[in-house]
């Protein structure tokens, strides 16, 4: 019978010491983020370019990634450029080696660095999150 009395008095210290929410801290609770807004920016039309060796040519989509509305107007302004840096890069690549995921993933970074220093020598900032490839095609 006495673990229940210490028991009772355990749980009426616990309510007591307890301290309540604040005003602020319900609204704070309440508030939701909002989410990052997200922009995509495609490369029209695909991207076609011999490539080095191990193919006859890469046939590609790509769209590019922001979370900065006003960076998409700059990728609209310079996307000859982006266009010329990509065809460039993808003209390099050994068409086994692309092939391969490892090959694909290493290809997504590169082109993805390679936009970002244009972009940051053009428009001043490197506002790319990622850079996808929405079609692949090696043959």
């Amino acid at each position: 019978m006495n673990y229940k009395r210490v028991l009772v008095l355990l749980l009426m210290a616990l309510l007591f010491t307890a301290q309540p929410l604040s005003a602020a801290d319900e609204e704070k609770e309440e508030e939701p983020q909002a989410p990052a807004t997200i922009s995509y920016y495609q490369i029209k039309p695909s991207l076609v370019a011999n490539l080095a060796s191990g193919g006859k040519y890469i046939r590609c989509d790509i769209q590019l990634m922001t979370k900065d509305d006003a960076f998409l107007e700059d990728l609209k302004l310079h996307g000859p450029a982006i266009r010329h840096t990509l065809l460039l890069l993808l003209s390099e690549q050994d068409g086994q080696s692309i092939k391969a995921p490892a090959g694909k993933e290493a290809l997504r970074k590169k082109a993805l660095s390679q936009v970002n220093k244009l972009m940051e020598e053009q428009a001043g900032k490197a506002g790319l999150d990622a850079l996808f490839f929405t079609t692949f095609f090696v043959q």
